[in-house]
């Protein structure tokens, strides 16, 4: 019993996004943007008929649901984007990203998108190898278009997946 203590792993479910979740949400992508966006922000974005999001709420914590990662996105015209999409560091590894990113393209093909774009800071590895493997290709970049805390510039990838 002593071991199931210890190899006791988190689980998510993935949920639609509502104006509830908007304050953990901000607070997630201030830890993980230098440019965070706000709780009205999101708010905001959430209200508008085309935008659609998802949440990872944990499931078997002992006094809340902590928010694991969230996905953002927009559908219009037969295309859709990610606005954005972050997995709190705590559960880095979890299969988070790919488990949001999945929902988010399903309610984009849903909603009558063909296709899918979204950009990535060329530096953040573990995100591109993930886009990579969800079927993304880059079809352009950026040069120069993300600052860090510290000032350096890197390189936005725009990339673009068919979703039928």
């Amino acid at each position: 019993m002593f071991d199931d203590y210890l190899s006791w792993k988190p689980f998510f479910e993935i949920v639609p996004m509502a104006h509830a979740d908007c304050a953990d949400v901000a607070e997630l992508h201030t830890s993980r943007f230098p440019q965070a966006w706000s709780e009205g922000e999101f708010s905001s974005l959430l209200s508008q008929n085309t935008v659609f999001g998802a949440v990872a709420r944990q499931t078997n914590a002992f006094f809340s649901q902590p928010l694991g990662g969230f996905v953002l996105s927009r559908e219009a015209g037969g295309e859709a984007e990610i606005l954005t999409v972050a997995v709190s560091d705590k559960f880095a590894g979890a299969g988070l990203g790919w488990r949001l990113m999945q929902a988010a393209m399903r309610e984009a093909l849903m909603r009558g998108a063909e296709t899918m774009f979204l950009e990535v800071d060329g530096s953040n590895g573990p995100a591109v190898h993930l886009y990579r493997k969800l079927g993304f290709k880059t079809v352009a970049e950026r040069k120069a278009y993300y600052t860090a805390k510290d000032g350096t510039k890197s390189t936005a990838l725009v990339m673009r997946r068919d979703l039928r």
